[in-house]
């Protein structure tokens, strides 16, 4: 691990965004509630934000950080669903791995809940879309 003992202690935010392409049929299914595995997007979301606050023990040399909130937001397009997540902390260090892999796992509980739904699904387009310090 690189030593970030020189750095202040700031606010920090990341945002991180991927989308899940799916049929539209799949995604009327997840619109009424109708797919096998249960509320689709509720297991995702907590999957997210288990996995952002798991990211040290996922990817070797991450700094592990206290976070103070983790939010996995999920917008339903026709055919896809764009899921983001936002990672705030306190630390010396930023979060952009913690919301790009809270976005990530999210996407990948909702791709493994509903594949038996759809054989087409595909997660693309994974990507930090803001890291900022707020002091």
């Amino acid at each position: 691990m690189v030593s970030v003992n020189h750095k202040p202690v700031q606010e920090r935010v990341a945002e991180a965004m991927c989308e899940l392409k799916c049929e539209p049929q799949t995604l009327n299914a997840l619109r009424e509630h109708a797919l096998p595995k249960g509320d689709v997007l509720a297991v995702a979301r907590v999957a997210g934000i288990q996995a952002a606050k798991s990211t040290a023990a996922l990817i070797p040399l991450c700094h592990p950080l206290p976070l103070d909130q983790v939010c996995v937001d999920f917008t339903l397009t026709e055919s896809s669903i764009v899921v983001k997540c936002t990672v705030k902390t306190g630390a010396k260090t930023g979060v952009e791995m913690e919301a790009l892999t809270g976005a990530s796992i999210a996407a990948l509980t909702l791709y493994d809940m509903m594949k038996s739904a759809d054989k087409t699904m595909r997660v693309n387009d994974l990507r930090v879309t803001k890291k900022e310090k707020i002091n």
